[in-house]
């Protein structure tokens, strides 16, 4: 293994350390140009480099916050941009970013870590387990319409790419929180303008306006050919809706497009009411369901205290954490909350699969059923499921 040093970068490395990622993916480094925008996502401060002595790896966040189970939010750090240079591979680089990182969030209070997985068999042996799922999506257009009963929308408002930057933070706080849903900072934002004006095509907007006032959005982008067939798809990167109303408003405008013959609903949740809404749901074919958000527990007894249970049994929880021991121990789990416990644990389980229960993607017994949860009292997976059970399938339809 090589000898090297894990420090924080300052803002005048940002930029090499973007190129050296960018490269890691197989993506060309951006233009001075497109660097005045991207830089932008960088958070002063957030992003580590290991050096050995030149950059040869490189990890960032930013702060945020994490709608949790019950609606309470807590501090959260997304991660992104991990990469290692291709020559210096297998050598430890990854791990020691990665556990600096979070001896980092641990220090300054994060409760929870957030990131999206490159590849699915890397960040389990640090922690990070798969806490959200999406769905993507087609609907044929041309032919698709509303059901009659179809909720009634209110007003839809068309904006361009500029006036929906400035409008679309707004709009997006004002929107109510599923478990796993977060909150979007400035650099958040600022990466999607950058990623959306690398596009040959125009971003569009579109706000729908309730009785209250704002109460979704979506943005899309259409593609394809510029001849005869004029065959399009239209794209839908974006759609959030805080009521039944805004979201069948949004729909129609979708379905009303002119010289669009379908529309690819990308990263969707898995219980979105989409097939209810249409008249002929066959007009709707599921493309792929997918990773999201890979969550890391920082501090697990704010985080087991912060979320909301159901009506169950208690169940005591024994979880193990080799890279933050001070999380380690069993945890007394009721419809009431969680604390720490000395009595005997009726689970057992890694850190990594404690994260891939929290936001109530998976069961207990699931979980258990495969090896990934030691069961030490039969009747405890079934109580487990009530008490991490939510009544939405958790998302977040944030990427970054």
């Amino acid at each position: 293994m090589s000898d090297f040093e894990i420090r924080t970068l300052r803002t005048e490395e940002h930029r090499a350390a973007s190129d050296l990622f960018r490269d890691t993916v197989h993506v060309r480094p951006a233009s001075d140009a497109e660097w005045e925008r991207s830089g932008l996502a960088y958070q002063p401060g957030g992003a580590i480099g290991a050096f050995d002595p030149e950059l040869v790896g490189t990890a960032r966040f930013f702060d945020a916050e994490l709608t949790v189970p019950g609606g309470a939010r807590v501090p959260m750090a997304g991660v992104t941009g991990v990469g290692v240079r291709a020559d210096r591979t297998r050598r430890g680089v990854l791990r020691a970013l990665m556990a600096a990182q979070l001896e980092e969030f641990a220090a300054r209070g994060v409760v929870c870590a957030n990131l999206l997985a490159s590849e699915a068999a890397i960040y389990g042996r640090f922690g990070y387990g798969l806490a959200t799922r999406n769905r993507t999506y087609r609907v044929d257009r041309s032919r698709a319409r509303l059901r009659a009963d179809a909720p009634v929308g209110g007003e839809i408002e068309l904006l361009d790419a500029d006036r929906a930057w400035e409008l679309l933070p707004g709009v997006y706080d004002r929107i109510g929180r599923r478990p796993g849903m977060m909150s979007r900072p400035e650099v958040l934002w600022r990466l999607y303008e950058a990623q959306c004006r690398r596009r040959s095509v125009p971003m569009k907007a579109v706000v729908h306006h309730g009785p209250d006032g704002p109460d979704g959005f979506a943005t899309y982008f259409v593609e394809g050919l510029e001849a005869h067939p004029w065959t399009k798809d239209l794209e839908v990167p974006d759609l959030f809706a805080a009521t039944p109303a805004a979201f069948a408003g949004l729909w129609r405008f979708l379905l009303g497009v002119d010289l669009v013959d379908r529309i690819v609903a990308e990263e969707r949740p898995l219980d979105e009411p989409i097939e209810l809404l249409l008249a002929d749901h066959r007009l709707l074919s599921d493309d792929r369901i997918g990773d999201e958000h890979w969550i890391r527990l920082v501090d697990v007894p704010k985080a087991l205290a912060a979320r909301e249970y159901g009506a169950a049994e208690p169940v005591a929880v024994e979880v193990t954490d080799p890279l933050l021991p001070a999380n380690s121990g069993t945890y007394r789990i009721t419809p009431d909350g969680a604390e720490r416990t000395e009595e005997p644990a009726a689970l057992r389980l890694d850190v990594t699969t404690l994260a891939m229960l929290y936001l109530g993607t998976w069961k207990a017994s699931a979980l258990a059923g495969v090896g990934r949860i030691e069961v030490r009292d039969p009747a405890a997976p079934a109580a487990a499921d009530v008490l991490f059970g939510t009544r939405s399938v958790p998302w977040s339809g944030s990427h970054f």
